[in-house]
């Protein structure tokens, strides 16, 4: 399921930049499915945060919540197709439940291609401007060949009675919207459907359906978490499972599902980012003590200051786990240790030369240093430094010291965009990451949105770029619509790099 990520979810935040009484929040994701011989259709999720609402009360006593929802659908700005609705909490019997959340789920029939969906909500029972999104989406199903749905993640599923606007394949799937799973959260749903338009009756080929977890930074799978599966060729094949991630640990994941012909030829995949918060694992110890170090260019680093300081520069290109032994063993571990997990750490990266693995990595640690550093930070410790490390050097570089705003004249803060033509990972291609520097005479820019999985993701981010020179004036009293207006110099600039 594609989702929008503010560290663990995206939150439609409100123009003031938070989520209170005074602003909607939401998390919001979608998922595309197939119908061979009729439409392509996408589904959008939406979990409205009950907390952020304000609730009337009813004739009947109780109280409830209602919000005005308008979705548009366009593609190069003509509008394909839109809902304009109600939706409506439960209702409750005192005020004190409204941390309870509630979903909306919606279809939209479109062929293949990219769109753009114009989301709008408002709380109506209370005078405030509707937090809104633009939010870009595709729809890709070749007619030729073998295809997967987006992995639909799932909080709940029941056999379908009566069918609805949650039923696929016989079953009421209940999405879940957000991609994180807190620490009680503890099995892991997952539904997508495999289209196989070039099935014949009769021929009965079969294939072989593998679905694992696999670590986001690296893409090792977990062979605790990986599964296989014969499937006899059909139109459509349909998958619904679960893995219990009990003692997953905390960190960013994949989940994958492969389908394979009879040569064990990979015809077709899919992916779906996750996230998983798993406390009672975090300060668990990692034993290197196996680590043969004969021969190990890790031991011509005799300092254990200087080393602690090597480990720490590793962070933007570590996995979760090896996170979580920078962070909470390598002050307080002796040399020896320190020598064996980083040999360990450039062996795996390159077996064959991991001295050279890591004085490449080391030459642009101290690039970054230069660059990014500030008064109290290492280079490699600040956000640019960290995309830099992790994903290389920019294709483009859009520095914007300054934006003058039609809002009373006042001047945007700094901010830069960052544009990828493809990542190191070869898989994402054309993403971005946008800084801004909200602290006047800092060199220190905040990562604020990227369209990259696994980074933090706020479409609105704009919103932060507008410097209030009164900060006795709440933005609610800015004209919304100038806004809009510069916010558009910078969409111009995200999508249109020079």
């Amino acid at each position: 399921m594609k989702k929008l990520v503010l560290f663990f979810a995206i939150i439609l935040f409100s123009a003031i930049g938070s989520v209170s009484a005074q602003g909607i929040g939401a998390f919001l994701s979608h998922a595309t499915f197939n119908i061979p011989g009729e439409s392509p259709f996408v589904e959008v999720y939406m979990e409205i945060m009950g907390n952020t609402l304000v609730y009337k009360q009813l004739p009947s006593g109780k109280f409830q919540g209602s919000v005005q929802v308008t979705m548009i659908v366009k593609q190069d700005s003509v509008i394909k197709d839109f809902k304009k609705y109600e939706l409506l909490s439960d209702e409750l019997t005192d005020t004190t439940a409204v941390g309870v959340n509630f979903i909306d789920q919606q279809r939209f029939k479109l062929p293949n291609g990219n769109y753009t969906l114009e989301l709008s909500i408002a709380d109506n029972n209370v005078k405030k401007e509707p937090v809104k999104l633009d939010y870009p989406f595709e729809i890709n199903f070749p007619n030729n060949n073998c295809s997967l749905s987006t992995i639909q993640l799932i909080n709940s599923y029941t056999k379908t009675v009566s069918p609805n606007v949650l039923s696929k394949s016989g079953y009421d799937l209940v999405p879940l919207v957000d991609n994180f799973y807190p620490s009680e959260k503890n099995k892991l749903i997952f539904y997508c459907e495999i289209y196989n338009p070039l099935f014949k009756e009769g021929l009965n080929e079969g294939y072989l359906v593998a679905y694992y977890i696999e670590s986001f930074d690296n893409h090792r799978i977990l062979n605790e978490y990986a599964r296989t599966k014969r499937e006899t060729s059909k139109p459509v094949m349909v998958v619904l499972n679960e893995f219990d991630i009990t003692n997953l640990p905390t960190g960013n994941y994949n989940l994958v599902v492969e389908v394979k012909n009879k040569e064990n030829k990979e015809i077709a995949a899919n992916s779906t980012f996750f996230q998983k918060s798993n406390p009672a694992m975090e300060k668990q110890s990692f034993d290197f003590s196996t680590i043969d170090l004969t021969s190990a260019f890790s031991t011509s680093i005799t300092n254990a200051d200087t080393l602690k300081e090597f480990i720490q520069s590793l962070n933007p290109i570590s996995t979760e786990m090896e996170k979580m032994f920078i962070k909470y063993q390598s002050q307080n571990a002796d040399l020896r240790a320190l020598q064996q997990f980083f040999e360990k750490f450039w062996e795996t990266r390159d077996t064959f030369e991991p001295r050279k693995a890591w004085e490449t990595y080391k030459e642009q640690v101290a690039k970054v240093n230069r660059a990014y550093g500030t008064q109290v930070k290492k280079g490699y410790d600040t956000d640019m430094g960290y995309v830099y490390l992790k994903y290389g050097e920019p294709s483009v570089i859009q520095d914007v010291p300054f934006e003058t705003s039609s809002i009373d004249g006042e001047n945007s803060v700094p901010y830069q965009i960052w544009q990828y033509y493809s990542l190191s990972n070869g898989k994402e291609r054309n993403k971005r990451f946008v800084f801004i520097n909200s602290e006047v005479g800092a060199r220190d820019y905040t990562l604020v949105h990227s369209d990259v999985k696994g980074e933090i993701q706020n479409y609105n981010w704009q919103t932060q770029l507008i410097r209030k020179l009164r900060r006795d004036v709440p933005i609610d009293d800015y004209d919304r619509d100038m806004l809009r207006k510069d916010g558009s110099r910078s969409s111009t600039r995200y999508f249109n790099p020079y």
